[in-house]
């Protein structure tokens, strides 16, 4: 009980700090002279090729690259719900030509995980929210599950599905245990250690449920290998407008949206991360990543760094609440 109480207080801190300080690292000004000019950039996808992290990190980079007048090279550094990517990206030096594309799980890790090999407020500067899309739960075409409604009333009869997700603590996870919290189903998580993996899975029928952004399934929806049953925003997306939101199939009030966003090394000059926001919001808003973004349902954010710290520790707080208070633990995957 007393640790449950020291990473409460612990996860509480963390979203205070994300959500009203500045970026200390961000005083910590070098002279940066032209910039980008001395060598490509990397940009670090933090879970596998396949996922929707690999995916927005591929649709922003040849516009950045546009923009910039600079390579941007796209390194895939999956694990550990993201936390082995970031963690190369706060290794690297802060100069201003290593970032990293992030998932939702960035604002959970803090909560799941007791201890991260970063410090999430000191050794990381958020750049900008890319933006935020429905997670989809979907079953696959061999399942026999049709609707979310059978799912509901063979629940609760006793059945105990399995449904997978990118890991353990990522917000299809979290979305799933809170719903079956609510209407006391007895679900078994399957976590992957990514969306690559995940899909293949789903696909070939290994696993009967899964639950993933609608960037990451909308394709496979298209091609018909899985059905779509229900979304985790509160309203319904425009790209999957048949599919009906989980409050309006019983459950009101319930929403949790996923999103993505690029964080740089904490101590990056500020001149920067301010360049390098600058360009991403232009990138956001090519005609070419609005259209991509937008088929694949995700809404664009994009705004100031400070937008995306404050939607962080956001998300630090609401989650890690979650986590502390129903004693969800990472296992070995």
């Amino acid at each position: 009980m007393l640790d449950m109480a020291k990473k409460a207080k612990r996860v509480l801190i963390l979203a205070l700090l994300a959500l009203g300080a500045s970026n200390h690292g961000l005083a910590q000004t070098a002279g940066t002279g032209a910039w980008p000019t001395q060598k490509p950039i990397r940009l670090i996808a933090v879970f596998p090729p396949g996922g929707s992290v690999d995916q927005v990190a591929r649709i922003l980079a040849p516009a950045l690259q546009a923009e910039l007048k600079q390579n941007v090279i796209v390194e895939n550094i999956g694990g550990a719900s993201g936390v082995i990517g970031t963690s190369a990206m706060t290794r690297s030096d802060p100069d201003g030509y290593t970032f990293a594309a992030v998932f939702d799980t960035h604002g959970v890790n803090p909560s799941l995980k007791d201890k991260l090999p970063y410090d999430t407020i000191k050794d990381i500067a958020p750049i900008i929210l890319v933006g935020t899309s429905p997670m989809v739960l979907v079953a696959s075409k061999n399942s026999g599950i049709t609707s979310f409604k059978q799912i509901v009333e063979q629940s609760k009869a006793g059945k105990k599905f399995s449904y997978g997700s990118i890991g353990i603590g990522s917000l299809g996870h979290l979305a799933m245990a809170r719903l079956a919290k609510q209407a006391g189903f007895d679900w078994n998580h399957i976590p992957y250690r990514g969306g690559g993996p995940l899909m293949q899975d789903v696909l070939g029928g290994q696993v009967e449920l899964a639950i993933g952004s609608e960037f990451l399934v909308k394709p496979h929806i298209e091609s018909g290998g899985v059905i779509p049953l229900v979304i985790t925003t509160a309203k319904r997306s425009p790209a999957l407008p048949n599919v009906p939101t989980i409050a309006e199939s019983g459950f009101p009030g319930f929403s949790a949206p996923a999103w993505w966003a690029i964080l740089a090394p904490g101590k990056t000059p500020p001149a920067i991360v301010d360049a390098m926001n600058k360009a991403l919001n232009k990138a956001l808003k090519t005609p070419v990543v609005a259209e991509k973004f937008k088929s694949q349902g995700i809404e664009i954010i994009g705004g100031t760094p400070e937008t995306a710290r404050e939607f962080i520790g956001k998300q630090i707080g609401i989650w890690g609440k979650f986590v502390i208070e129903n004693n969800i633990k990472e296992t070995a995957q």
